[in-house]
């Protein structure tokens, strides 16, 4: 996609870097690391200068330190032992929801020369979550006709630790009528069904109540419980149908709270009270019912909170029908989140050097990383640079970059670099954006490169940052070379 026009130069963010020469390769491979949730703050992780074969006494000469991928100050480094330690208590839901395994990325970073060393760091799930029900009561309706071995769907519980410390189990507590049927839905996670073992009487018992009970897996298990209602009715005959058992719909992501998402209807051919049906999320996350409420009489699902494609891309919502007499049918509903371009790229400056020798080539000069949260093409990132300049951006992995200088530079043929670096996405309408990531145009960023120490110096130097105002004709005269990348 090329950027043309006034429209887009007017959104554009350039991030200006002035330069110095004389860099160092990256890293080895990534190297692997793990610790448990919530470990004490101070904690020690690993020695990393002794991992990575480094001395611990250029530590604080090359002016080492860890940076994590999301720029948070998770971790430390002890630059007198080489000791990476815990900077905070990590909480593995809170990092990684139920992803699995968790994993927080970071790189160690050295200057003079710029060497960077990729890491990562595996949170371990600890058992500091107890199964827990959304709702305290559970009110279910079985006509006394219902006949033995039928089973009734009941609400899952929720348990935000994965593994084996993750939910395992449900049992309910004695009773002459019921038990328990654990089923597996395929996706890893489990719903108990009551199952109907004694014919049930009206007359005899009009009302039943239970405690289902769901356990956890960890040592010792933590467990937690909601009370079950039985209602005993008079016969029913016919269950509410839905005339498909899968709906989708697809839903911008920047639908505005209130609005009318779809209508799910049943039919029951039964007359009176028993052909009256309600309708209900069931098996539905907290999460769920944030998002989406539905109409009980008219089977209307409206948007309750904010969508976001880049935290959710689907939602399967699963709704029951329920006629007067207590007998239920479900379906499912999967709302697709529709992805707009709502996120601008953003542009993190790792390092710059400090000092560049001149007459040295292939120079390593900048370190950065871009990345922008939308799909698709409206995620794709487009980096360039000036085309008469003799530098040029290279790839190193994943979403970090570097500014090299591809030739050997000579003060006394020139002895300042400006070096503009654009980022903009492919979406429509395309973000540009400068090293602040605010997405506007108010202010740029530019460094001076000048030479300092006399005539007899052979070093550049960054001198001082300048914030100049950015026009669009001075935007619409830049030329510029290139290199497209896609986000992962």
């Amino acid at each position: 996609m090329e950027i043309r026009g006034a429209l887009v130069l007017r959104k554009r963010q350039v991030l200006f870097i002035f330069v110095l020469l004389g860099l160092s390769q990256a890293g080895p491979e990534s190297v692997r690391y793990s610790v448990a949730e919530e470990t004490e703050i101070g904690s020690f992780v690993a020695n990393l200068a002794r991992d990575l074969g480094l001395g611990v006494e250029k530590l604080s000469s090359r002016e080492a330190r860890v940076v994590c991928d999301d720029n948070e100050k998770h971790l430390h480094l002890d630059l007198l032992t080489g000791d990476l330690l815990v900077n905070e208590k990590l909480d593995r839901e809170e990092l990684c929801d139920s992803t699995e395994p968790c994993v927080l990325h970071f790189q160690m970073v050295l200057e003079n020369p710029l060497q960077f060393f990729r890491a990562e760091l595996h949170i371990k799930d600890i058992n500091d979550h107890s199964p827990t029900f959304l709702d305290k009561e559970i009110v279910i309706k079985i006509s006394e006709s219902t006949i033995i071995g039928t089973t009734f769907l009941m609400e899952s519980a929720q348990d935000l630790d994965v593994g084996s410390n993750s939910l395992q189990n449900y049992t309910v507590s004695p009773n002459s009528h019921f038990h328990i049927k654990i089923q597996d839905s395929g996706d890893g996670k489990i719903y108990p069904e009551l199952v109907l073992h004694r014919a049930l009487d009206h007359e005899e018992e009009p009302e039943l109540r239970l405690t289902l009970i769901a356990l956890d897996g960890g040592s010792p298990p933590r467990s937690g419980t909601t009370l079950v209602l039985i209602k005993v009715l008079d016969i029913n005959d016919n269950a509410p149908e839905f005339p498909q058992r899968l709906y989708e719909v697809q839903v911008l992501e920047d639908t505005p709270v209130g609005s009318w998402i779809i209508t799910i209807s049943a039919k029951d051919l039964d007359a009176g009270n028993y052909g009256k049906i309600s309708y209900t999320f069931f098996h539905a996350s907290e999460d769920i019912r944030k998002t989406f409420e539905i109409n009980p009489l008219s089977g209307e699902v409206h948007l309750r909170s904010h969508l976001d494609f880049e935290a959710i891309q689907s939602h399967i919502i699963n709704i029951q029908a329920t006629d007067g007499g207590g007998l239920s049918e479900e379906c499912t509903l999967l709302v697709k989140v529709i992805d707009i371009n709502d996120n601008p790229p953003e542009v993190t400056m790792s390092s710059i050097t400090k000092i560049i020798p001149e007459n040295a080539s292939e120079t390593l000069v900048a370190l950065f990383s871009v990345r922008d949260q939308d799909a698709g093409e409206n995620g794709r990132v487009v980096c360039s640079i000036q085309d008469d300049l003799p530098f040029f951006l290279k790839r190193t992995f994943k979403n970090f970059f570097t500014l090299v200088a591809e030739k050997a530079l000579d003060r006394e043929e020139r002895a300042e670099y400006n070096i503009t670096i654009t980022v903009t996405d492919m979406g429509i309408p395309g973000h540009l954006v400068d090293v602040s990531g605010t997405g506007t145009l108010s202010h740029s960023y530019q460094y001076e490169v000048c030479l300092t120490g006399g005539s007899g110096s052979n070093e550049f130097k960054f001198l001082k940052p300048v914030f100049p105002n950015i026009l669009e004709s001075d935007l619409g005269r830049k030329s510029e070379r290139s290199s497209t990348f896609q986000n992962s």
